[in-house]
């Protein structure tokens, strides 16, 4: 076992806070991803010159963050739409009707239906403003359907399309159905010899532009294959039909496995600054699956026929940027955190609490985290998101009571590694289980620094009695397998906090630092 001061391995990144990857390069290009790390399944809003983004939150409490921009690059947060746990929570839709916001949830297992094989049921939540406060959740009653895309029609009358492709007629105020949900489109069908995951027809988003409305949906599955998940377009002049497919089908898609951007899709079309039409759409970084499905922009062009055309090219390289920087070129939030503000960080949140349970950290003198379960799986850890390929993190950990601490990188209640001690020992997880067979001599302390480096998947860790001097693990990890096409889930790779026993732990100072590529 190695001790060694602290190396200076750190370098921060012009392009963003900690030296977190950023789209907009400041000279009038920008280079995807516009939101870096797991953003999957973009909504996205105008209204006017604003524009505003969220992405679905899954099991995380708080969940539904609202983001607001005016030039698409430059993202700030506006808070989470949904302060409690309710569920599984995922593709949702942002809409503007009469003055008045509502975004429509896909929710799993929820109070009313705890089993998370029940068939998910579709809220809805609305606010005067897109910083709330926003309604309790509103369940619509639609059962088994995904992926709900708002439109008001031709004929005033408002309707949410859901996955598969079917329909369903809304009341005035948008807070209940009027009629049956209906089977109203089948879809395009690529060929049978292209390697995808599945059919699987969902995400309708309507768009109308001029006399048409253009229905995009996704096809080939969102994980998988490279080459599944794909963005298809159909028009009507009538929300009622009949529906043409685009003679260029699909207008996005990764074609090789070779390219920077896989299984790209889950696409919306909505006009930008200054009349530029683009899509907003997720994908998986080639390599880099961990991250989860990051948010990518990309320009939308329209033909002769009144069709549209992806304009964006090879997005390895950087794109004209929408308009000029605004929001003083500010995006996205730093993830350090020294715990001494007086509310909870909004790049936090915990993973599966339940309603009961989740508000157990308080903020005094640190964070100090109520103890839950008897493992990190089964302790609802606190998270958040990262996107950069090579990172370091650290905490300092006080352990109060009979309890154990610690600091892991953690894609699921399955699936972790890291680092946990409870006064006496220290019990190393790799895989999302203890290793038994290792017994790491850290020291018996009721204090403990811990740090984890995670570059490009190679994972080391450090522990320290002061901060200063640290002795590195005996263990390094590959967690390039830590991903939704190994454990499922569509999650990512996450710096997490956990606390595990009946008592308390307090955290401090936790630090966030991209490595320089």
């Amino acid at each position: 076992m190695t001790t060694t001061s602290s190396p200076d391995s750190f370098i921060s990144l012009p392009r963003g806070v900690e030296g977190q990857r950023r789209a907009d390069l400041g000279n009038g290009t920008y280079l995807n991803p516009v939101f870096a790390g797991d953003h999957p399944d973009p909504a996205v809003l105008r209204d006017g010159d604003d524009y505003y983004l969220t992405f679905s939150s899954f099991e995380s409490t708080p969940g539904l963050i609202i983001w607001h921009s005016r030039d698409l690059l430059n993202w700030k947060p506006l808070g989470p739409a949904l302060p409690e746990p309710i569920g599984n929570v995922f593709a949702v839709d942002m809409c503007k009707v009469d003055g008045r916001y509502y975004i429509y949830i896909p929710i799993i297992a929820t109070d009313v239906s705890p089993d998370p094989a029940a068939p998910p049921q579709i809220y809805v939540i609305h606010a005067e403003n897109m910083e709330g406060p926003w309604s309790e959740p509103i369940n619509l009653g639609i059962s088994g359907h995904i992926d709900p895309g708002h439109v008001v029609g031709e004929d005033g009358n408002r309707y949410l399309f859901l996955s598969g492709v079917s329909r369903v007629r809304l009341s005035v105020d948008g807070l209940a159905t009027d009629g049956p949900v209906e089977h109203v489109y089948d879809g395009w069908r690529y060929p049978d010899d292209w390697i995808t995951e599945a059919y699987a027809l969902e995400g309708p988003k309507l768009t109308r532009r001029g006399e048409w409305f253009y229905l995009t949906t996704a096809v080939g599955g969102t994980a998988g294959p490279p080459t599944g998940h794909m963005v298809t377009v159909a028009r009507s002049r009538s929300v009622n039909g009949p529906w043409e497919d685009c003679p260029r089908n699909p207008i996005i898609r990764t074609w090789d496995a070779d390219e920077p951007w896989w299984s790209k899709g889950h696409a919306t079309l909505f006009e930008g600054p200054n009349g530029q039409w683009w899509s907003i759409y997720h994908g998986y970084e080639n390599g880099f699956t961990t991250l989860g499905r990051q948010t990518l922009l990309e320009p939308i062009e329209w033909d002769d026929d009144g069709w549209p055309r992806a304009g964006g090219g090879d997005l390895s390289k950087p794109l004209r940027a929408p308009t000029e920087p605004t929001l003083e070129r500010s995006h996205g939030i730093p993830l350090s955190d020294d715990f001494t503000e007086e509310r909870f960080g909004i790049q936090w949140s915990f993973h599966a609490p339940s309603k009961d349970e989740y508000l157990r950290a308080s903020l005094v003198d640190g964070l100090v985290l109520q103890a839950r379960g008897t493992s990190p799986s089964d302790s609802s850890p606190l998270t958040c998101i990262v996107g950069d390929r090579r990172y370091e993190i650290s905490v300092e950990m006080e352990l109060l009571g009979d309890v154990q601490g610690g600091l892991l990188l953690y894609y699921s209640d399955r699936l972790f590694c890291g680092m946990g001690h409870d006064s006496d020992r220290m019990t190393s997880y790799r895989a999302g289980r203890p290793i038994p067979y290792w017994r790491e001599p850290a020291p018996s302390a009721n204090v403990l620094h811990l740090r984890i480096v995670n570059d490009e998947h190679i994972v080391t860790q450090y522990y320290s009695p002061d901060g200063t001097t640290w002795t590195r693990h005996g263990l390094r990890y590959d967690v390039t397998g830590f991903n939704t096409n190994t454990a499922d889930e569509l999650l990512s790779l996450r710096p997490a906090l956990f606390a595990t026993g009946t008592g308390k732990v307090r955290f401090r100072n936790f630090q966030y630092h991209a490595l320089n590529d």
